[in-house]
């Protein structure tokens, strides 16, 4: 999710509404127990009134989610999810790290691609449990502190994040043009196949849709940062082979146009 939407901004544009855009998105730094396992955890409220069409845009991560109180797991997404969301209320979520989810989870992240799963089926009567302390504790705040020493009682018995899946995410997501997936199996010493493959356990993709989606978060990043430069030079310092490329990465990702989305960023 992206930084959320000012107070006092103007009314969200037609169509798909970037889900940071609406309401309150936070995010913070988790328990030191829970540091190995997840980048972030975070908050957004909802805001009130009509129910928006959000998007939430893909970014090669699976995330932990209470959510009206169900725990459940959104998995790696390949095009913009479109969750429905109750105005005026408070999601938590924590963020996986790259390679964190299966083994916490189970499966390989390739069964639970665009897909918002319910813990209790992969978790069982653990879920339920997690589940019915949350419930007892009102505020939101109080939620996730217990959410988060909840799950660092539970850390000691999960296999650390695996050091290759670190270092898949991060040689992709790299923001200088040029190609990336040139020698990464060399690198990681296996073979293509075997690299597609243990993407697939630890992404829910191949290296090269991973690719796509982490040079579309580079492109929002840099637009973020350098709003001016325009999508001629985004597409460019993103990595992309031109506009057009960009324009079609970008419909494809989030169903809008290159343009709409940089209004959204207030690009």
């Amino acid at each position: 999710m992206a930084e959320a939407r000012r107070d006092g901004d103007a009314a969200p544009p037609a169509g798909p509404v970037l889900a940071g855009r609406a309401g309150h998105y936070r995010e913070w730094t988790p328990s030191a127990a829970l540091r190995p396992h997840f980048g972030c955890a975070w908050s957004h409220a909802v805001p009130q009134g009509p129910p928006l069409p959000i998007a939430v845009v893909p970014d090669g991560c699976v995330d932990l989610l209470w959510q009206d109180g169900r725990l459940a797991v959104a998995g790696p997404d390949v095009t913009a999810a479109r969750p429905t969301l109750r105005p005026g209320s408070i999601l938590l979520g924590l963020r996986f790290r790259p390679g964190a989810a299966a083994p916490w989870l189970g499966p390989p992240m390739s069964e639970i691609v665009g897909r918002s799963v319910d813990l209790a089926d992969l978790w069982g009567p653990r879920a339920h449990a997690l589940s019915t302390r949350l419930q007892d504790v009102p505020a939101p705040a109080a939620q996730a502190a217990l959410l988060d020493a909840l799950l660092a009682t539970l850390a000691p018995a999960v296999e650390a994040p695996d050091g290759e899946a670190a270092a898949i995410f991060a040689a992709l997501r790299r923001h200088a043009p040029g190609p990336k997936l040139a020698g990464l199996a060399d690198r990681l010493d296996c073979s293509e196949r075997t690299l597609r493959r243990r993407s697939r356990e630890h992404f829910g993709y191949g290296p090269k849709t991973l690719d796509r989606i982490l040079r579309f978060q580079g492109f929002l990043a840099l637009a973020r940062r350098v709003p001016a430069s325009g999508l001629a030079g985004l597409a460019a310092d993103a990595g992309y082979a031109d506009q057009a490329h960009l324009a079609r990465e970008v419909r494809a990702l989030c169903g809008m146009t290159a343009a709409a989305l940089l209004a959204q960023l207030g690009a």
